[in-house]
């Protein structure tokens, strides 16, 4: 099966100073994946890398076994990233259209209306500007937009971040729904739990390498944890 996901030694310096060392990880098709780690341990330079909003020192990215940098390769992906701020005169729904009409598909204003009751945002905040959202309510409309895109493969930063509880919980739903279609979740995120929750498998990036990758049942038999963030400590040791 082709990896949704192949990083083979990809290498990243920023001004002198190496952010990503030798960094290969397969990911496979139709699972979901957390990337952890400390801040400024390079996962969101790794996002920017296969998503070719920078350039590789050395290795190469092949997404759904296309190279990364191809037009080809970005229309699989869907993408949130952690400081995600919509246009902010743009209303909701004319940001979501704006995104269906780059990716050359129909907006649905059905599939709209499910994907924000699937993660309870207000649908009468469709008709507002972003400018008006609060974080939690911007971020509903950045999972939305995800949610409705057709994507093959959903990469998220911090997906989780400014949610409400109820909306995390909902959130957790609408990932389980997307592994169980058959696509591939790539979330980078500080919430242990949460990668025990839904990932299928984890990696462990630490001062630009990767430390650990596997189930997150195997990183605490590893380590001998009784939990994963005991395990996760002792893998950064």
């Amino acid at each position: 099966m082709t990896a949704a996901i192949s990083i083979e030694g990809v290498c990243k310096t920023y001004a002198g100073r190496a952010v990503l060392r030798e960094v290969t990880l397969q990911v496979p098709a139709a699972t979901t994946w957390g990337l952890v780690g400390a801040n400024g341990a390079g996962k969101t330079t790794l996002i920017k890398c296969l998503l070719d909003f920078c350039a590789l020192d050395a290795g190469r990215i092949s997404l759904l076994g296309r190279p990364h940098r191809t037009v080809e390769a970005r229309r699989v992906i869907a993408h949130l990233p952690e400081n995600f701020l919509p246009p902010h005169y743009l209303t909701g729904r004319e940001f979501v259209r704006y995104l269906q009409t780059l990716r050359g598909i129909p907006y649905s204003e059905a599939d709209t209306q499910a994907a924000c009751a699937a993660l309870d945002l207000d649908s009468q905040a469709l008709d507002r500007p972003a400018r008006t959202y609060s974080k939690g309510m911007t971020r509903k409309l950045g999972l939305v937009a995800c949610l409705v895109s057709g994507a093959q493969l959903f990469v998220l930063d911090e997906p989780m971040s400014g949610l409400d509880p109820k909306a995390r919980a909902l959130l957790k739903d609408a990932l389980g729904r997307l592994a169980a279609d058959g696509r591939t979740v790539f979330m980078s995120t500080h919430a242990l739990a949460d990668v025990e929750e839904l990932c299928n498998a984890m990696a462990i990036l630490h001062e630009g390498t990767l430390r650990f990758t596997g189930t997150p049942a195997a990183c605490r038999a590893q380590f001998g944890a009784a939990t994963l963030e005991a395990a996760y400590l002792a893998t950064i040791a």
